[in-house]
């Protein structure tokens, strides 16, 4: 484990305790972060230098969750070592970093996961199952609140800190990607760091995506809703009880209106309001999910849920976000062949 400070604890917590893994040895360059490891893990090695890890033959992967400046090094140092590597989310620091280790890892055989939580929780795997049996008819939007009150980051701002979230998301979900995307926000301090910003993303004129991030609202809130032709979902991460919602609602155009004053092209609405069903949903911990996916893409050739090509889309749209948001949010056109159709 690289790095012990907020996310990593939690990640090697969840490898200590999964068959198949062994949690050997911890590295940071705080004494006081490893001295509470120690206290966890009473037989762990801990170092302040990763060298001594790269040395060791008996270690097969790590996994890094270190500010997001030092990913590129470490991967890359990881890799050719022959180190199969797990790393927290954004995978680099730009898009041509996060090729570079793509191509690195291909080139070494290594397995290359980036650490997006939420494709291991059972509520989205459960909405990944709805629209692939058609559930939810053509999808038409995608709209997302992910704000709370602080933790301000330094070494990323708002959007690759949880904008990111719901763009791995997007990228799992959907098999297309979006034309075009654009961004606003303001810094706080001015001119400095970004915390608080919408972004929209569009499929032409198919699809829709808004997603609201922002580390100065009084209440926590993850909520995200999906709406189709046939259905429609709604997603709370915070609920306790039922996280996921999925109604048989929907609207359908019936026909052009017959009533005299319509323009010729309207059209009436038709409202559909069926049953909700809440699907019984895994209480197994995100982390522990993917913590256990990891292990089996090392011993048992799994193909990567959240690969470095994800990685590599979720930080394009990311720069793209950077630009049109210092452009004062004018739309970006995005390359849409950076994903091709399953």
């Amino acid at each position: 484990m690289v790095g012990y400070g907020y996310w990593g604890p939690l990640l090697a917590r969840n490898f200590a305790a999964i068959p198949g893994s062994r949690l050997v040895a911890v590295c940071d360059s705080s004494d006081e972060q490893l001295a509470l490891a120690r206290m966890h893990y009473s037989q762990l090695r801990c170092v302040t230098s990763i060298i001594e890890l790269l040395e060791d033959s008996r270690i097969d992967a790590v996994a890094i969750a270190t500010p997001v400046s030092s990913h590129f090094e470490l991967v890359h140092a990881c890799l050719i070592a022959g180190k199969h590597v797990l790393v927290e989310k954004p995978l680099a620091s730009s898009s041509n970093q996060a090729r570079a280790l793509v191509k690195t890892a291909e080139d070494y055989r290594r397995v290359l996961l980036i650490d997006h939580t939420y494709l291991y929780s059972s509520a989205v795997q459960a909405i990944s199952a709805a629209l692939t049996h058609g559930e939810l008819g053509e999808v038409y939007y995608y709209d997302s609140v992910r704000i709370n009150l602080g933790r301000f980051r330094s070494d990323v701002d708002v959007l690759w800190d949880l904008a990111s979230h719901d763009l791995a998301i997007l990228d799992y979900l959907f098999n297309d990607a979006p034309t075009s995307l654009q961004a606003v926000g303001f810094t706080y301090p001015p001119g400095e760091m970004c915390p608080l910003a919408y972004l929209t993303l569009r499929w032409g004129e198919r699809r829709i995506a808004q997603i609201h991030v922002s580390w100065l609202a009084p209440v926590k809130v993850r909520r995200t809703l999906i709406g189709g032709s046939l259905g429609m979902v709604v997603f709370d991460d915070l609920d306790p009880d039922t996280k996921l919602r999925i109604y048989d609602h929907g609207i359908a155009g019936t026909g052009p209106s017959n009533r005299q004053g319509d323009a010729p092209l309207q059209w009436r609405i038709g409202y559909r309001r069926g049953e909700m069903r809440a699907p019984l949903l895994s209480i197994a911990e995100p982390l522990r999910n993917l913590a256990e996916h990891f292990i089996d893409c090392i011993s048992k050739g799994a193909p990567v849920r959240s690969d470095g090509d994800s990685g590599v889309r979720v930080i394009e749209w990311l720069e793209a976000a950077q630009r049109s948001l210092a452009q004062g949010g004018i739309p970006v056109h995005l390359d849409i062949s950076t994903k091709v159709s399953e």
